[in-house]
């Protein structure tokens, strides 16, 4: 690697025009990543949802759910098979693992269920529903005001949507809340019996009614025409005049207009939820962009686009509100990163300055921080990644690492100079003693991260990029240290003058070099540290004892750890939701909300408050749990310098209690919800339902009495009550008709399908033609008449009408009914409730077959500590290889491997000191030291051995290599140290949830790998050789013993020949 330094110094105007070309290459790639809040993550999951309108839990789980599991299970790749079957709804959602196709994967899903439609219901289509990253709104929007609601949702269709659509960047503007329009057919019965007509027939003649009908082509003259029949009806005049005719009338009978018998309006459908901002009616706008898309920049556009819109909004009174958006954070998170970057760049400067005491050597060092940064920035736009808080995090990290390399070269070449050498020859010199170290030890920082594809789940896709960044960082830091700055050091740094006698110049070096080494010795780090080592060396026993200590002191420090699993994100929303018991209506679920809302609006912090009173039933629901217990949601946005984790437990304090009868629980989410669940899952299953709420109840009250828990709820849905029509058969068959026959006349009196669309100038709208009023009491229901051939039959004639007690949704896993009982964490330590609820289980004896397992965040938390346990060991199996490279020896690595165990005592100490819990963060910091620490052991070993080549005795070689390698160790790990300290303290907080545990870990396993690794590597080094040295000597002896006993048997045989 050296000769990389030999041939910079031949080619030095080429290296300079290479640094500049860097450098403008990398600052404009720097201005052109896009930014976002993560990587792009495919969500491996897609959900089959099927509407199966009127039909109860059950039957939609046996005619729907069922078949839609069977289907979906014969998929390539399926890891987990989940459903909710509800009323009128079936969701399956189908996992598999991170890193598929979810193209292909949707794709193969649809075709699987589109084969067994025909044993589906003739009116359930199940579609198939994906997501990603991607999907996620980059803003959301709440809009108020105007003058009623209907002008509220012109407004926003009209002017709103159309400006949001034309912002670039921007794939889709969702508006939610706005009420579909639907025209009304209001028969009156006599109006209509006096006609000779009955629904039905009114209900056939408006599908027979403004249809247009291609009807072929005529040719007139040079022209060939199209033609059509019919025409359209657009305005509900239009629809009130079309004329009806019985079926049965005579030729020649005046016929009547649909008003006539009718009453035909049009108008808002029902309300199936409502929704607000600060109380006041709104609609809620959702933004997501395109993949291509840069969050901030589509983030700034849409703010722009609306204030662009100020006038009209202002004239129309409606007022915007900004719910949800993720570029504040985003912007929030870089630039507290990149300020922490840059105030670590300059302590790692100033260290350096205080080490060399030259500015010129400080320089031509620390321009490597800026250099490799933007080589990385370089690659990164190269390779398509984004700025997000993953990859800068992971080049401020890289800050304190990146120096290190340039650190060795500058400093060994700095003493070379003071040694009187030649300024060629010594910074030659100097780099080709340094260069296989630093090779090895930024490649055993580097390979640290292969077993990072190891982790699998969404860890794995999360951190790829971060070590990418990381191994991009430290290459091109190798890189620019044996090009780069031996270059500027021979350009920058100067050196004494050499006489042109080489005579006087060989004198003139000694005299140098014995000034340096004695200027060297008095200094105070030498003073400190030479004494203590030749104390270790000459007490090996005692200098392990005390290293043996230290690390069963490290273990048994480990079960007072916190552990967690990513942590708060720290952004400022919360989510509140509020459960209703089933069955509660619209309108309760809306008072007991407003009384939430209320409070929410009068915790100190609470900027915003949006509110949904009602449940998603399309696509939406198999994200966002449609179809089940009723729920109302509340998007709370906090002020800019809210403390969320304070204002998380304000909330929780403000909701407690509310709700009243109807209410069934308040659950609050703060942003450690941002990567998935953030409760640990207990999921109870059953073979029947019965067996299945009483181990649900039994698993319930075990979880609320365990230590730590601040919340506990059962998503084992609550029977409701419904009526049920059963009908008799044969009772039904006496007077013509059948069972689908009943079901669809009761059906029609009840929720009246529609039975077409007209086109009033905003799109089809549907017709539903209504016979009298719904029923709305059992007692009404039963005076339901049917139409038969012998005349009017009272239902209860042909069914028997019974409330009767359903569950609202059932659940099933892999096929098994369940129920999942959810628990909030009290604290930050995931670990110890999750070992304290599985205890707990271990011992409890659930009858009737039923099991429970431990899943959520916790099963999330078990899977990545297991996968980075393993990518650990790979590490230092990795390490172990590259160092067997590096000393062609398998004894003098293991030497070397020493520091990794006394690097997370300090790592360990600094947690626990800090109160910061070891999560997914702290580990991928463990797992970046193993190459961090090793690395100061390679540079330390590999110039003893250089030293013992060249004949130096193993003492003197020892003490002279450990001498001279104080002060770069002392001066990297110094560097990295000050480098990572502002992460460490969350000066900005941007970014901490990752950074702050990985920076406390790499400081504090620095701190005791850095001073441990002086004095234990030594020590065990010399009694590894001087082992070695004694089987040489017995060996030699040996060897010189046989060679003089072949001597003096030659000798006898010649003398015997000679006497002979």
């Amino acid at each position: 690697m050296s000769r990389l330094a030999r041939l910079s110094l031949a080619n030095r105007a080429l290296v300079a025009l290479a640094t500049v070309a860097i450098a403008i290459f990398g600052v404009l790639s720097m201005g052109s990543l896009k930014q976002e809040l993560i990587p792009s993550l495919q969500i491996p999951t897609a959900a089959v949802v099927g509407a199966y309108p009127g039909s109860a839990p059950a039957i939609v789980e046996q005619q729907v759910t069922v078949p839609v599991e069977t289907a979906a299970r014969g998929v390539k790749g399926v890891e987990d098979v989940t459903s909710t079957s509800s009323t009128g709804l079936s969701v399956t959602t189908v996992q598999f693992a991170y890193g598929t196709d979810m193209d292909a994967a949707a794709s193969q899903l649809q075709t699987a269920v589109t084969r067994l439609q025909s044993q589906l219901p003739e009116d359930v289509e199940p579609q198939v529903v994906t997501g990603s990253v991607d999907d996620l709104p980059v803003i959301q929007l709440a809009v108020s005001g105007g003058a009623d609601e209907a002008a509220l949702a012109d407004t926003v269709t009209s002017s709103l949507v159309p400006a949001l659509e034309d912002v670039e960047g921007v794939r889709s503007v969702a508006v939610s809340g706005v009420a579909d329009q639907q025209v009304t057919v209001a028969l009156d019965p006599a109006a209509l019996a006096a006609a000779g007509l009955s629904p039905q027939q009114v209900s056939t003649i408006l599908q027979d009614n403004g249809v247009v009908v291609p009807a072929g082509t005529v040719a007139e003259g040079d022209r060939t025409l199209s033609v059509q029949v019919g025409t359209a009806v657009t305005t509900v005049d239009e629809l009130a005049a079309l004329p009806l005719v019985s079926p049965t009338a005579a030729p020649g009978t005046p016929t009547v207009a649909l008003g006539d018998v009718a009453t035909v309006t049009a108008g808002p459908e029902p309300a199936t939820s409502f929704s607000r901002l600060d109380g006041e009616p709104a609609l809620a706008v959702a933004i997501t962009k395109t993949p291509a898309g840069n969050t901030v920049e589509v983030s700034h556009a849409v703010q722009d686009a609306v204030d662009g819109l100020s006038g009209v909004l202002d004239a129309q009174d409606v007022r915007v509100e900004v719910v949800f958006d993720q570029a504040p954070f985003i912007e929030e998170s870089i630039e507290g990163l990149a300020t922490e970057g840059l105030l670590g760049l300059l302590f790692a400067v100033v260290v350096i300055l205080l080490f060399l005491a030259s500015l010129r050597s400080t320089l031509v060092s620390a321009v490597s921080i800026p250099l490799s940064l933007l080589v990385t920035f370089i690659v990164m736009n190269a390779t398509g990644y984004t700025l997000n808080i993953l990859t800068l995090g992971a080049m401020t990290v890289a800050i304190g690492r990146v120096v290190d390399d340039s650190i060795v070269v500058i400093e060994n070449i700095k003493r070379h100079l003071s040694y009187g050498e030649e300024k060629v020859g010594a910074i030659i010199g100097a780099v080709k003693e340094v260069a296989g170290a630093i090779t090895a030890s930024t490649v055993a920082t580097v390979a640290v991260f292969l077993p990072i594809a190891l982790v699998g789940g969404m860890v794995g896709e999360l951190f790829r990029p971060f070590a990418l960044t990381v191994a991009i960082a430290m290459l091109a830091s190798l890189f620019v240290a044996l090009t780069i700055v031996p270059v500027l050091a021979y350009w920058f740094i100067t050196s004494p003058p050499v006489p042109a006698d080489p005579e006087a110049a060989r004198l003139a070096g000694e005299r140098a070099r014995a000034a340096a080494e004695a200027k060297e010795r008095r200094g105070l780090w030498q003073r400190a540290y030479l004494p203590t080592l030749r104390g270790a060396l000459r007490h090996p026993a005692i200098t392990l004892g005390v290293s043996v200590a230290i690390l069963a002191g490290t273990l048994a420090l480990v079960p007072r750890l916190e552990t967690n699993f990513l942590g708060d994100t720290g952004q400022d929303t919360l989510t509140v939701t509020e459960s209703f018991a089933p069955g509660t209506s619209l309108d309760a679920q809306d008072a007991a909300a407003r009384d939430v809302e209320q409070a929410l609006l009068d915790v100190d912090g609470v900027a915003t408050v949006q509110t949904t009173v009602g449940t998603a039933g399309g696509p939406e629901a198999a994200f966002f749990g449609g179809g089940g217990s009723p729920t109302a949601t509340f998007a709370v946005t906090l002020d800019a310098d809210a403390d969320a984790v304070a204002a998380q437990e304000d909330v929780r304090d403000a909701v407690s209690g509310l709700g009243g009868d109807a209410s069934e629980g308040i659950e609050v989410a703060g942003a450690d919800a941002a990567f998935g669940s953030s409760t640990v899952d207990l999921v109870v299953r059953a073979p029947d339902t019965d067996t299945l709420a009483a181990a649900a109840a039994e698993v319930q009250e075990l979880a609320e009495g365990t230590d730590g828990a601040a919340q506990v709820t059962n998503n084992l849905a609550a029977a409701q009550a419904t009526v049920q029509v059963t009908v008799d058969r044969e009772a039904a068959a006496a007077v013509g008709r059948t069972e689908t026959q009943v079901a669809g006349t009761v059906a029609g009196a009840m929720s009246p399908a529609p039975v077409g669309t007209v086109n009033l100038g905003d799109g089809p709208v549907q017709v539903r033609v209504v016979a009298g009023e719904a029923p709305a009491t059992v007692a009404e229901l039963e005076q339901v008449v049917l139409p038969t051939a012998a005349g009017p039959v009272p239902l209860t004639q042909v069914a028997e009408v019974a409330e009767v007690e359903v569950p609202t949704s059932i659940t099933r896993v892999d096929g098994e009914r369940s129920a999942t009982i959810a628990v909030t964490p009290a604290g930050q330590d995931l670990g110890a409730l999750t070992a304290e609820l599985t205890t707990a289980i271990d011992g409890l004896e659930l009858e009737g077959g039923a099991t429970v397992e431990v899943g959520g965040v916790a099963a999330d938390q078990a899977d990545a500590f297991a996968d980075l346990g393993l990518a650990l060991l790979v590490a230092i199996l990795i390490v172990y290889l590259v160092m067997v490279a590096t000393f062609r020896s398998l004894l003098q690595p293991f030497i070397l491997l020493v520091s990794i165990p006394f690097a997370a005592t300090g790592a360990l100490l600094l947690l626990l000191a800090t109160g910061t819990p070891l999560g997914v963060p702290a580990l991928i910091g463990l797992l970046m030291l193993v190459g961090i620490v090793v690395s100061n052991a390679i540079v330390l070993i590999d110039l003893i051995n250089q030293y013992r080549e060249r004949g130096r005795a193993l003492d003197d070689a020892v003490l002279e290599g450990s001498r001279k390698r104080l002060r770069p160790i002392v001066m990297t790990a110094a560097a990295t140290i000050f480098a990572l300290t502002p992460m460490a303290i969350g000066i900005t907080g941007g970014g901490a949830f990752i950074s702050q545990p990985l920076a406390l870990v790499v400081i504090g396993g620095l701190l005791s790998s850095t001073l441990l690794t002086l004095v234990v590597v030594p020590v065990l080094y010399t009694l590894a050789e001087r082992r070695g040295e004694k089987r040489a000597a017995r060996k030699a002896a040996k060897e010189e013993a046989a060679a003089q006993a072949e001597a003096d048997k030659a000798a006898a045989a010649e003398e015997a020949t000679a006497n002979a």
